[in-house]
């Protein structure tokens, strides 16, 4: 069996991200039991009946206890009173992590309600994801290969820190550290605004008379760009107002440089038009996930 070995694990929010931890941590024969606590009891039943979790948790003090580590997969928005809740019961050896997708609210958060235990919280944040959600999205293989920020704190004990990144890396993830500024200013350009525009069209669209002609036109190009829009309004507005001053300034920059290109139309500047189309297809081709 690989190591480090967990003993047991408890999750909070037994879907796609935390779904998928439990069943890649299984795959990789480092845990012995998974816990899950949840909003829907319909979704937690199905995650024991696919196997990703052993219990439906009930008490969430005795569970967090003696547990070797507690992921936090719920929307960032609920994750402060997910602390709160926790961070009396929370055992000296256990560890907390999370995955959600802004880190300076989450890391705010944990000060506020961990308070002496904070040293126990690594944030974290897996670069994987689909737009389905919920137990039946989960999958062992979802972080193999995939990038995990960590956003270590100055009380984070290096031992800490190794222990969370050890089982991200037994998902099968590359796992990177940034602190949690870098982190947000970084995602909301590369991640967060696409999102917010990929919405937005589609909100658009979704408002207008001819909008089922419009659509019964639209082909890859259109599905390409919005198919992030299919993905889970809540968390979106969590990340979205999480993360809204590095967001607004990506938002800025990009406005300016539709106006740009709203110019070089309005005056037929075919050569600036190009230029912007030429720029933005050398790096588009010569970009790689990895």
């Amino acid at each position: 069996m690989s190591q480090p070995q967990f003993k047991k694990i408890v999750i909070f929010g037994v879907g796609l991200i935390g779904g998928s931890f439990a069943l890649a941590l299984r795959k990789a024969g480092v845990v012995e039991e998974v816990v899950g606590f949840g909003r829907s009891a319909g979704n937690l039943q199905q995650a024991k009946e696919l196997g990703i979790i052993d219990r439906i948790g009930q008490d969430v003090a005795a569970e967090v206890r003696d547990a070797d580590l507690v992921l936090l997969a719920t929307p960032v928005g609920q994750m402060a009173e997910l602390m709160s809740r926790i961070a009396l019961h929370l055992g000296g050896q256990t560890l907390i992590t999370d995955g959600g997708s802004t880190k300076s609210d989450v890391v705010r958060d944990a000060y506020a309600q961990l308070g002496g235990k904070v040293a126990q919280f690594v944030p974290a944040h897996p670069i994987a994801g689909a737009e389905q959600s919920g137990a039946a999205a989960a999958g062992a293989d979802l972080y193999m290969g995939k990038k995990v920020i960590l956003t270590p704190l100055p009380e984070n004990s290096p031992q800490a820190v190794a222990r969370v990144q050890a089982a991200w890396e037994e998902c099968g993830a590359n796992v990177h550290r940034l602190t949690h500024t870098e982190h947000d200013a970084v995602f909301a350009a590369v991640s967060h605004l696409p999102h917010l525009l990929s919405f937005a069209l589609v909100h658009d669209l979704a408002q207008r008379d001819n909008r089922d002609v419009l659509l019964s036109f639209a082909a890859s190009g259109f599905r390409d760009f919005t198919r992030i829009a299919a993905s889970s309004p809540e968390m979106w507005r969590d990340i979205c107002l999480a993360n809204r001053e590095a967001l607004l300034k990506e938002l800025q920059i990009y406005i300016a440089e539709l106006n740009k290109m709203s110019g070089a139309l309005a005056s037929g500047d075919a050569a600036q038009l190009e230029q912007t189309f030429h720029t933005a297809r050398e790096l588009r081709a010569g970009w790689t996930e990895q």
